[in-house]
């Protein structure tokens, strides 16, 4: 589906790194440069998202197979090639972060006022890398991406994040790179067993023997279970979140967050059906655990971005039944949920900067009455906490519904665990917004506080629309994952069925 041969997807992956080399070619007095950069790397992200609206608009949702093809030989005599496409489960994550860098870049526009060049190159490196991985049909590709997808986020968070910046950007790149490598053996196993490490040719093999998948499953879940982050492997996430800029929040709940479950999603689903199986009932313990344990650990911050932090690791355990469940609502729903997940907590790590940066304080206890003087911005921030906490008509219910429908035909007991999610999720989002917007004004200093400006409405009219949007028509979103999700199901299920028709194991 690559009209006329064009190579938008690689467009789309490295355009954001000529943008980067623009920036580093400016010279001029630290005023120019800074203007310079801003503008380079907002004009080039905002390309970069209306080149992936062209993705949006001529994909076609009637298919499984892969999209907008790219493929060139890199290293033949290993089997490894450049290959590149989109299907239903990848498409609407490009063009998440693609939406999301250009509001990053936006938000970040008077807050951050040091090393600006670098932090805009930082910031454009980092779409190259998530743009990529998304779209990486070869496995040593993924890896590239996947693992240089550190890099600029390490930067981000060890150059300009908090005052324990530097212990929570070694934290979450040693957590995250030691699961990785454990995946990339796992990798070399496969191309050991195949001799190509190209993904749609895998998916044509048969499966691997069962107790090949035993071990590569456990090596992918090291990685993927870093990534999502599942518990008990979740503690590099508040760290990383309370010392990050709010950009980089953004860009780590939004995107980042996702590479984990798109790796279950892509890999192990697919490639390790026996083993998925198997295995599953340990994913659904870890996942209601975390549902349950970091719901109650939100409940006691008194730091916002550290209980939105720890609210991430719940919505995600959903995510990850959902994933595990193998019916079309659990993994639609998981999907769903990932892409609201992505709107919802980026907007709420924004609203989160808004106050941080008029009165830079985290501490709930700091505020009080906000909703008196700045009421624009409460209202605001209540649209995205009924999403997070999933109130009907917002892009969060849609997600953790149909996650809730699917775990039932799984588990009553998983369903349960599941819904309790949501319950928790909104005492702790209320019991959030009622110590920061209502009640009466804390502190003299937070009546001189201004509303949203105009910079700000546009970082939130986006993420507004699409929190609408994708609660009240989800079908337009669905629609896009609903055939590969079924071919999923489909691939897995003649997986299974093979041993017992065969009477052998695999």
């Amino acid at each position: 589906m690559n009209a006329a041969g064009f190579p938008l997807l690689s467009l789309l992956t490295f355009l954001p790194l000529a943008g980067a080399v623009f920036i580093m070619s400016v010279r001029g007095d630290d005023a120019t440069v800074a203007a310079n950069a801003r503008w380079t790397a907002l004009w080039t992200s905002l390309l970069v998202f209306a080149l992936s609206l062209i993705l949006w608009f001529r994909f076609d949702t009637s298919t499984a197979d892969f999209q907008f093809v790219e493929q060139i030989d890199w290293l033949p005599e290993f089997g490894v090639g450049y290959h590149m496409g989109v299907d239903g489960m990848s498409v609407l994550f490009v063009l998440l972060s693609t939406l999301l860098t250009p509001l990053c870049i936006l938000a970040s526009w008077e807050s951050v006022q040091t090393r600006v060049r670098d932090y805009m190159i930082a910031f454009l490196v980092l779409e190259t890398m998530m743009v990529g991985m998304f779209c990486a049909l070869d496995f040593i590709l993924f890896y590239i991406f996947f693992e240089a997808v550190l890099i600029p986020m390490f930067l981000i968070i060890g150059v300009w994040g908090g005052p324990r910046r530097v212990y929570a950007a070694f934290k979450f790149f040693l957590y995250t790179l030691l699961g990785s490598v454990l995946m990339l053996l796992a990798i070399l196993a496969i191309w050991y067993r195949f001799g190509t490490t190209d993904i749609p040719t895998l998916f044509a093999q048969p499966a691997l023997p069962t107790s090949w998948q035993a071990w590569i499953f456990f090596a992918f879940l090291a990685s993927f279970a870093v990534k999502v982050p599942m518990w008990p492997v979740h503690t590099w996430l508040p760290d990383a979140h309370v010392e990050a800029p709010t950009a980089g929040s953004v860009i780590l709940a939004g995107v980042l967050l996702k590479m984990g479950g798109y790796g279950f999603l892509r890999f192990s689903l697919p490639l390790l059906p026996n083993a998925s199986a198997e295995f599953a009932p340990l994913i659904f313990a870890l996942s209601v655990i975390a549902v349950v344990y970091t719901s109650l650990v939100a409940l006691a911050q008194e730091d916002m971005k550290k209980l939105i932090a720890y609210s991430s690791v719940a919505h995600m355990g959903i995510v990850t039944i959902g994933l595990f469940t193998f019916n079309q609502q659990g993994l639609a729903g998981s999907i769903f949920q990932m892409l609201s997940h992505g709107v919802v907590s980026g907007a709420l790590f924004l609203c989160v900067g808004v106050l941080y940066d008029r009165v830079h304080s985290r501490e709930i206890a700091r505020y009080g009455g906000v909703a008196k003087i700045m009421p624009s911005y409460a209202l605001v921030f209540m649209l995205f906490t009924m999403a997070s906490i999933g109130l009907p008509g917002t892009a969060g219910f849609v997600g953790e519904f149909l996650v809730i429908v699917g775990a039932w035909h799984a588990s009553p007991w998983l369903a349960f665990g599941a819904a309790l999610g949501m319950i928790l999720g909104a005492c702790y989002m209320l019991w959030l917004y009622r110590r920061v917007i209502f009640g009466r004004i804390t502190r003299d200093d937070l009546r001189a506080l201004l509303d949203l400006s105009p910079r700000e409405y546009a970082v939130f009219a986006p993420l507004i629309l699409l929190t609408l949007w994708m609660g009240v028509y989800p079908q337009s979103f669905l629609s896009f994952f609903e055939v590969s999700v079924a071919a999923l199901i489909q691939r897995h299920e003649a997986a299974l069925s093979l041993p017992r028709l065969a009477g052998i194991a695999p």
